[in-house]
């Protein structure tokens, strides 16, 4: 959920993000069609693009989680990400035809391996509604697998090279784990047992508005339930209320009230 307080400043990260990456494409399409010999300029330029986009898509990423218990994960993303923007574009404007140094590839390696994995967790923790405990152990195992992948790859950047090739093997085959756990968890999040929005037979399905959609997905979070079987604890309290003639005798005269006036139970929050 977007709070008050997160919302501006969610709107304003978009605004920022989408303007600079569209003036970095409309500058590299620029380029493209400037005519004349493609120098070291229209390529400097291209590669802004390129790191600029790619850059914003990671930012998008973050902003999944804002206004969530998730959030600082996006907020370290969003700090993450600037350090490979930064030497990003040192080393394509100051050092396009020279050897930028070890330590600014390196660092722009490590930073842009750390802050691709923040946003695959980020789209990972994104799905709002609650899930079986298969997909919750997947979610788990992959954001652990993400971070393993992370280590690996940035002890390679820095230099750490085993003497036979069982690292590289084992870095291979962490990746594979990484995307297989990353693909099947978003299947099982949002196919699986307890996200499905298919009523199944006799059941029934419904249109809520958006305030008490979001009420029910907080509560079923909260619950640790489907939103699904919230409701129906809900709606089934309510109707025993309204149909068991023996606890409305129970009632003092005093409060007493028409079925018609009884008031649906609430959702906390």
């Amino acid at each position: 959920m977007t709070t008050p307080t997160t919302a501006p400043v969610r709107r304003w990260i978009v605004r920022v993000t989408i303007g600079s990456f569209s003036v970095a494409a409309l500058l590299g399409i620029a380029a493209l069609l400037s005519g004349g010999e493609f120098g070291q300029t229209q390529g400097q330029v291209l590669l802004t693009t390129l790191l600029v986009g790619v850059v914003s898509i990671a930012v998008l990423c973050y902003l999944t989680t804002a206004g969530r218990r998730t959030q600082p994960v996006g907020v370290i993303g969003g700090a993450v990400v600037l350090v490979p923007l930064a030497t990003g574009l040192t080393m394509i404007w100051s050092s396009f035809e020279e050897d930028p140094g070890e330590w600014w590839v390196k660092t722009f390696a490590i930073g842009a391996i750390v802050a691709a994995t923040l946003a695959q967790i980020c789209l990972l923790l994104a799905p709002r509604r609650p899930s079986g405990s298969v997909a919750r152990r997947m979610l788990t195992a992959t954001v652990g697998l993400a971070a393993l992948l992370a280590g690996m790859t940035s002890l390679l950047v820095l230099g750490v090279h085993p003497g036979d090739d069982g690292y590289y093997r084992a870095v291979g085959v962490v990746a594979i784990l990484d995307v297989l756990g990353t693909v099947v968890g978003a299947a099982l999040l949002k196919f699986g047992p307890g996200t499905t929005n298919d009523p199944g037979p006799g059941g029934l399905a419904l249109s809520l508005p958006a305030d008490v959609a979001q009420a029910l997905l907080e509560e079923a979070s909260r619950a640790r339930r489907t939103p699904d079987e919230v409701a129906a604890g809900i709606l089934r309290a309510h109707l025993t209320l309204r149909q068991d003639p023996q606890q409305q005798d129970q009632q003092d005269p005093q409060d007493q009230q028409d079925p018609e006036d009884q008031p649906v139970p609430q959702l906390p929050g």
